[in-house]
């Protein structure tokens, strides 16, 4: 019972020293220099900005740097060089959420003696809808903490994880490229 509440505290600090650190790295320009340095190497542009474009504070101008590669370079390869980038991204957040952030969400809902709610995140159903919703969100322009945190839940092994977080991603910033060439 101790060790959950120490965990807790320890994520928690985690995700705030996370926080603190892209704020300054946006604030001080040192993400956007990297990015913007990155985008006229090409594919490795487009694997670097991919590991960005995972993160809730990093998303965006990954994914107009992804846009600009991808309009002037194969859209196709872009998506797969920074749908590779995003998976390794995804791996760092998933093993975090998977392993810990989920067992003490538990934690917490068995503390609130909210058994009714427990016994839905048991359910075959609900993880399998769960994991499908998580993987949507990945595909899409959001930030993928959400879908991660979904695909955590839902107890999706890491063996399944790699190719569904490697697919999502890449179809997603393929239809970021194609939209990018499209307009410009």
């Amino acid at each position: 019972m101790n060790n959950h509440k120490n965990n807790l505290i320890k994520d928690a600090s985690i995700v705030a020293l996370s926080v603190l650190i892209a704020i300054i790295l946006l604030k001080t320009g040192v993400f956007i220099n990297i990015l913007a340095s990155s985008k006229s190497l090409e594919l490795l542009g487009s694997f670097i900005a991919g590991i960005f474009f995972t993160s809730v504070f990093t998303a965006a101008p990954a994914a107009v740097v992804l846009a600009e590669i991808a309009r002037v370079n194969s859209v196709i390869l872009v998506a797969l060089f920074g749908g590779a980038g995003a998976m390794i991204g995804d791996m760092i957040i998933f093993r975090f959420v998977k392993d810990k952030l989920s067992g003490d969400i538990l934690y917490l809902l068995k503390k609130s003696k909210s058994e009714k709610l427990i016994s839905i995140f048991k359910l075959r159903i609900f993880r399998w809808s769960l994991a499908f919703l998580g993987a949507l969100v990945i595909a899409s322009p959001l930030p993928d903490e959400l879908g991660l945190m979904m695909l955590g839940f839902s107890k999706m092994k890491t063996s399944l994880f790699v190719p569904v977080s490697f697919l999502f991603n890449s179809l997603g910033i393929l239809i970021i490229g194609l939209i990018a060439r499209a307009v410009m």
